[in-house]
């Protein structure tokens, strides 16, 4: 099911039909007027973007509104725990631009959160933004330790790591479920190896055995829609 509602007249039908909307993305230099003041007495928030950026967003072309439904844009650790669906944690991911891409695909398949256990600078943060496509406004972001990530993980654990021994379509990438991918050198952390449920590698029959990361999260988010159709 698509998290978007595409274009202004379905936004309103949507808001006047009392749909759940989580989020309404308007573009700045168009008049949304009837749209905002309808999210403000829902105490809906309403984010304003350029045309480019509602061009970029929508699934269907250019539109002057879009909404969100189906997840929550922000959260909590604890929160984002008691929500259905798949959590991704980028385990010792140090490269925000990485990061940023990663965010990006983790939204754009369906997730129900993001979960980062780097800390990260006020400037590397930004960065994360602008290469995700600030996609961070529709996904909830989450900077948490590994400590305590495990405690308050309810779910199966997945691992993308060369030590797995099968294949990320012979596992059951399906309902509440934590996928996690490491930094390309490091990899997962012993601690996340050791609570996983799970462990999957990609393969990879070529001299140089590592994928970018943004190919392991691709490729373990579209076989989990493949699993989930």
């Amino acid at each position: 099911m698509s998290l978007q509602i595409t274009g202004a007249d379905d936004v309103l039908d949507a808001l006047k039909n009392g749909v759940e909307i989580k989020l309404v993305l308007v573009d700045r230099e168009e008049d949304c007027s009837e749209i905002i003041e309808l999210c403000k007495s829902k105490e809906i928030k309403v984010v304003e973007g350029s045309s480019t950026d509602l061009w970029r967003m929508s699934a269907k072309g250019q539109q002057k509104a879009l909404a969100l439904i189906g997840r929550e844009p922000e959260g909590t650790l604890e929160e984002i725990f008691e929500r259905d669906g798949v959590i991704w944690l980028f385990d010792g991911v140090e490269y925000a631009p990485n990061l940023g891409f990663g965010v990006r695909t983790a939204e754009v398949s369906g997730a129900t959160a993001v979960i980062i256990n780097v800390k990260k600078t006020h400037e590397e943060r930004r960065t994360i933004r602008r290469a995700g496509m600030r996609a961070t406004r529709f996904i909830p972001v989450v900077y948490a330790s590994t400590e305590e990530i495990l405690a308050a993980c309810n779910r199966r654990i997945v691992v993308a790591e060369d030590v797995g021994d099968k294949a990320p379509w012979d596992s059951d990438l399906t309902g509440n479920v934590m996928l996690v991918v490491g930094a390309e050198n490091a990899g997962v952390s012993k601690e996340v190896l050791d609570a996983a449920d799970d462990i999957v590698r990609l393969p990879m029959p070529g001299f140089v055995p590592s994928y970018n990361l943004q190919v392991a999260v691709s490729a373990l988010a579209i076989e989990r829609l493949r699993q989930s159709e």
